[in-house]
């Protein structure tokens, strides 16, 4: 039995594609995080918000490995793996560089 209908996996894309990729990924993740690394400021923030982003990234991408192993159709796993996995690439790689921003600044602070 399918997790959800053919619908509700159009529906499901459109929040976790729309919403978690477009906004918390790409308008706070990108934009808002890369600017405050610039500038030094609220390491804790965006350290937390990066990670909290990526432990849910990896739990999308986990759920769609299981629903692929119990054998469960396109439309179930594909809206968990597209945002989870891009996301889960993204922060792999965003992370190191956010590191690196707020060790530059610390640099030159001193």
């Amino acid at each position: 039995m399918d997790w959800w209908t053919q619908e509700q996996a159009g529906m499901i894309g459109a929040i976790l594609g729309g919403g978690f990729g477009g906004i918390l990924v790409g308008a706070l993740g990108g934009g808002v995080c890369g600017s405050l690394a610039a500038a030094g400021r609220a390491r804790r923030f965006v350290m937390s918000y990066l990670t909290v982003l990526g432990v849910l990234a990896a739990g999308m991408v986990l759920g769609a490995a299981v629903a692929g192993l119990m054998g469960q159709p396109y439309h179930v796993w594909a809206p968990l793996l597209l945002p989870g996995g891009l996301t889960a690439m993204l922060f792999g790689a965003m992370i190191p560089a956010i590191r690196a921003r707020y060790r530059a600044a610390e640099e030159r602070r001193l």
